[in-house]
């Protein structure tokens, strides 16, 4: 059984994210959708929320699980018995700092865990999930960028009323 993981902070999850997900989903038995609990961060949403908000997102695509994780993706991935780690591109900013963690996990993992890196298809290029933040933080209409109930949960979050 091929299993694939897709790890990251989904601070909120896009429509980038879920075209990264869908797309995944169709080359692997098993996707794992995994929200890293990243200490470092303040993120908008809880660990458990953006767990949530994965699940009803995905619902429709019957191999995903969505999960979270804290610590090196390394270990949770040999925890896991994930070889391929599936991360989504942008623009070329994206794939330097990639290939550098794609390198240093295959390195510190002996060869266990290979990257592989999917293009964010043209229509969603331009999203980010702290663009989304902004633009919402300020009132502005994010319907193109995430679910219509993630929406509203951003902008239950910063107070706003549409």
């Amino acid at each position: 059984m091929k299993r694939a993981v897709y790890p990251g902070s989904f601070d909120p999850v896009t429509f980038g994210h879920l075209d990264v997900i869908r797309r995944a989903s169709e080359m692997f038995d098993v996707l794992v959708v995994s929200v890293l609990n990243n200490k470092v961060k303040s993120p908008l949403f809880s660990v458990e929320e953006r767990v949530k908000i994965l699940k009803e997102a995905t619902k429709d695509i019957s191999n995903v699980e969505v999960d979270s994780f804290s610590g090196l993706l390394i270990n949770y991935a040999a925890e896991k018995n994930i070889h391929v780690a599936v991360r989504g591109l942008r623009a070329i900013t994206d794939f330097e700092y990639e290939l550098q963690i794609a390198q240093t996990n295959r390195k510190l993992s002996e060869g266990a865990l290979d990257t592989m890196f999917l293009t964010t298809s043209l229509e969603y290029a331009y999203l980010s999930s702290s663009s989304v933040k902004e633009i919402a933080s300020f009132g502005g209409n994010i319907s193109q960028c995430v679910p219509d109930f993630v929406a509203e949960m951003i902008y239950d979050k910063y107070q706003i009323r549409r």
